[in-house]
């Protein structure tokens, strides 16, 4: 199925004209999200705003994977892996960590899949104050484990799953002078709703028909729902999406109803048994008039290449259960067809590139030699100077 190519343009309408205007006015740079949303957050003159001058991230369309989909419009890929620390959970740790300065914090602590301990590490680093961060031994992404180290935080390794660091951390916390800066931190999901504003600003005052995303601790289904409500009661958009989580099969537990003990999947950044935000978020669905429901490992791993090779963009395994999900259910014939579509990918690819390394082949070996690599690449006809050769290349390179 073609795509209508005019569906890339959103149109004005008198909604979209108010929703531009809310916070900061868009001139000049732009200052981050407690700035630009200010008449939204918990903050005052006297909160100190810690920023790395994160949201604004793009939404770009993807025509092929709404081809895939046999849909009529393009689906809208919302890439937060674009954000200073490469995931989502900026937007969140900027409010937490300022509150936090505001409050008079000296540390920060929470447990971590990974993206938690970068953006925790690297907003503390900012505001000059320490970060601990608690994680499951050997199930976290070299790159994520890597960022919480330069930001220099005190890592700590604990034999169990993230639900047990999680666990740890709430009892130090309530028993210490440390402030808890996972999602359990209200202001972390009010910082999250932000990624709602942002889409309806680029969707020129709409909203998205379905809202497609992964779930891990639950915590971001819940924020984009509430920022959609927001915008909503203003009167600045005229309708609600509906919103679809997807957890992975391994790791489970709101789909089946039950705590997973040991949960694995291939996508670390989701691979969460007892998910802290669990009862709002099935709450976000229901009222939605969306749901929850799972993908396996290998639609995970499809829709990752899929992204990567069709649409140019790299992010991390569990960013692909929203796409997945979206695959899913347009096989299924859940989904009109001329449904507008708005898919969040949570952090970038470089973030865990052990797991592509883990999926690919070794690349090809040959000698340095023109016709070795001719062979190589199975190209046949003209010779090199011919149509196979690059424009441009061999005077001056790239320009």
């Amino acid at each position: 199925m073609s795509v209508d190519p005019s569906a890339l343009l959103p149109g004005g309408t008198s909604q979209a004209e108010r929703a531009s205007q809310a916070g900061a006015a868009s001139q000049g740079p732009w200052p981050g999200v407690i700035r630009r949303y200010r008449e939204f957050l918990p903050v005052t003159d006297a909160t100190p705003i810690i920023t790395l001058n994160e949201g604004n991230t793009p939404l770009v369309p993807a025509i092929r994977i709404a081809e895939r989909a046999g849909l009529e419009r393009p689906v809208h890929l919302k890439l937060e892996g674009l954000n200073p620390t490469g995931s989502f959970k900026d937007r969140g740790m900027t409010l937490a960590v300022s509150k936090a300065v505001e409050d008079g914090a000296r540390a920060v602590l929470c447990a971590s899949t990974g993206n938690t301990s970068a953006s925790a590490a690297a907003y503390a680093a900012r505001a000059g104050i320490r970060s601990v961060v608690l994680i499951p031994r050997g199930k976290i992404a070299l790159g994520k484990l890597t960022q919480a180290i330069i930001h220099n935080a005190s890592v700590i390794q604990i034999e169990g799953s993230f639900d047990d660091a999680l666990n740890l951390v709430k009892a130090v916390c309530r028993d210490h002078p440390i402030t808890l800066v996972n999602s359990l931190n209200p202001h972390r999901l009010e910082g999250q709703m932000t990624a709602a504003f942002e889409v309806c600003e680029q969707l020129g005052g709409r909203v998205p028909d379905f809202h497609y995303i992964p779930v891990g601790n639950a915590g971001n289904i819940t924020a984009y729902w509430m920022g959609y409500r927001k915008f909503h009661e203003r009167g600045w958009t005229d309708a609600l999406p509906r919103m679809r989580g997807w957890q992975a099969e391994g790791a489970a537990p709101i789909v089946r109803g039950r705590v997973v003990e040991n949960p694995e999947t291939f996508a670390s950044a989701i691979r969460i048994g007892n998910p802290a935000s669990w009862k709002s978020a099935l709450s976000a669905a229901e009222e939605s008039g969306g749901r929850i429901d799972m993908v396996s490992d290998e639609e995970i791993q499809a829709a990752y290449r899929l992204l990567a090779s069709a649409e140019g963009i790299f992010c991390e395994p569990a960013s692909a259960a929203s796409v997945a999900g979206l695959l899913k259910d347009a096989a299924a014939g859940r989904i009109p067809r001329d449904a507008e579509i708005v898919c969040t990918l949570t952090g970038h690819g470089l973030k865990d590139p052990e797991s592509v390394i883990r999926m690919s082949e070794k690349p090809a070996t040959v000698e340095a030699d023109v016709d070795a690599v001719v062979a190589r690449l199975d190209l046949d006809g003209e010779p090199a100077g011919g149509r196979n050769r690059l424009k441009g290349a061999g005077e001056g390179g790239s320009r």
